[in-house]
């Protein structure tokens, strides 16, 4: 095959998502039912992306005089945004209906967002990664204020889009010092030559300016403000897609940048700040957590010990954190689509039925939901057989392995502490009376989003192996 075509084949997910959404701009324009034509073209477009991205895995190419990488462990990425946002999608369509903002526009703003998270993931440049970023970041402001008559969902777009702002001005403060340091953009030049860099106080400053901005984005302590008030006041679809493919693609950012300490193994001048934010992002996490009675503000708080889990990674910096972190964003992306899955479809008009009460006695009312919502709950507190519970083995382990034992101790010990909340739910599910008559409406897609969710935990919990090895082959 000439070399072009090759290209373009391994460009196929990104090129199919930009010309959909070239056509769903088209068809919100000048079709009367785009808001039934457009869901089907998302999910088509995303399954595509995502089923094409994990086959040809091994074709690990740099494009465009090295900025963008294709294959590799940019695959695996793009197979998480992509699988990640076709579940939402079916989600989508029964709930944004219920949420008042049925309009074709939502769907094209998904599309945006993912084509911006896969090409973070990919990139070699760092201008390219903040292309991406803004490309994501835009999408999520319009939609945590995609509801423009409720007043929670405007507020939750004006705090997420005025901190965001915020952090972005930390990045791009970052890049000018990298640039000026090491006058490139290129990644792989400035890991190349990160030992030189790094004897310049400029270059690390900038680099730490970098990682704040991206702490922000992966919602770890203390840059964590923005997160339960805008999780709590957004579409539950839309705090779905941030919370999992959003956070997927900072920390993919995260390891572009570190990969520098793999390569330059005795260099770990960033473990310290690592190892401070997991140890707040955990404990804050998971002790405010407890006394959360909004499911939504639950998952959030756990979203930033989540956070803290994975940055345990972070600060071990190892081949083992890499691996070990990238198939906790894989089990969590699931875990946490799954659970916000259900709760939209519980939710009522004007947020009603998000609260613990409401879940009250829901396993007489719909077995199947309670059954589900406690396999993600068990699986986000990290109880085996289930993916959860890799995850944070992997990462638990690689600490150990950089002699960071304690911080794997702080993380069993927050772990303990996050069961109690997670478990509460299923409390309430099965042994709790209800306090009222909930009219449940379970739309078949919204079901069906959540059963395949809940196949994967179960499927990357009996059998981690199947995902890890792939990871290891092209993190190693």
């Amino acid at each position: 095959m000439p070399q072009n075509s090759q290209e373009i084949l391994l460009m196929l997910p990104h090129v199919v998502i930009g010309v959909g959404i070239v056509i769903s701009l088209l068809i919100e324009m000048y079709s009367k039912k785009s808001e039934t034509i457009l869901p089907w073209i998302s999910l088509f477009v995303f399954v595509f992306a995502g089923v094409h991205s994990i086959i040809n895995i091994s074709a690990n190419q740099i494009l465009f005089g090295g900025m963008l990488e294709v294959g590799g462990k940019p695959a695996i990425f793009n197979f998480i945004f992509n699988i990640g946002a076709a579940l939402l999608i079916l989600n989508s369509i029964d709930y944004i209906k219920k949420y008042e903002s049925n309009h074709g526009e939502y769907y094209i703003l998904i599309q945006s967002a993912i084509l911006g998270m896969m090409v973070m993931a990919g990139s070699k440049d760092i201008f390219m990664i903040f292309i991406g970023l803004e490309l994501m970041s835009i999408a999520f402001y319009v939609l945590a204020g995609i509801n423009k008559k409720k007043s929670s969902s405007n507020e939750a777009a004006l705090k997420y889009f005025l901190l965001g702002a915020f952090a972005t001005g930390f990045i791009v403060y970052g890049i000018a010092l990298i640039y000026g340091v090491s006058s490139t953009t290129s990644v792989d030049s400035i890991i190349q030559n990160f030992s030189t860099f790094t004897q310049n106080i400029l270059f690390i400053v900038g680099l730490l300016l970098f990682i704040i901005g991206f702490s922000f984005k992966i919602a770890a302590f203390p840059f964590h403000m923005w997160v339960p008030d805008v999780y709590q006041g957004s579409a539950t679809t839309v705090t779905g897609l941030m919370s999992t493919t959003g956070k997927t693609a900072a920390f993919s950012v995260l390891l572009i940048i570190l990969s520098a300490s793999l390569i330059n193994y005795n260099i770990d001048i960033f473990a310290p700040y690592f190892a401070v934010i997991a140890t707040l992002s955990m404990l804050y996490g998971s002790i405010v957590a407890i006394a959360q009675k909004n499911l939504k503000r639950m998952l959030a708080y756990s979203s930033i010990s989540h956070a803290g889990y994975m940055a345990i990674g972070l600060a071990a910096a190892n081949s083992e954190a890499f691996s070990g972190i990238i198939f906790y964003l894989a089990a969590y992306t699931f875990m946490n689509i799954g659970a916000f899955g259900i709760i939209s479809i519980i939710e009522k008009q004007n947020d009603a039925n998000t609260d613990l009460t409401a879940y009250a006695g829901l396993a007489s009312k719909s077995p199947i939901l309670a059954a589900f919502m406690s396999l993600f709950m068990f699986a986000l507190a990290g109880i085996p057989p289930l993916a959860g519970f890799f995850g944070k083995y992997y990462v638990f382990i690689s600490a150990i392995e950089a002699d960071l034992t304690w911080l794997a101790v702080v993380g069993v010990f927050s772990s303990v502490i996050s069961v109690y909340f997670y478990l509460r739910l299923v409390v309430y599910m099965y042994f709790k009376e209800s306090e009222k008559d909930i009219d449940l409406h379970i739309d078949k897609y919204s079901l069906l989003s959540v059963v395949v969710s809940g196949i994967l935990v179960i499927y990357f919990g009996i059998s981690p192996d199947s995902l890890l090895n792939l990871i290891l082959s092209v993190v190693n």
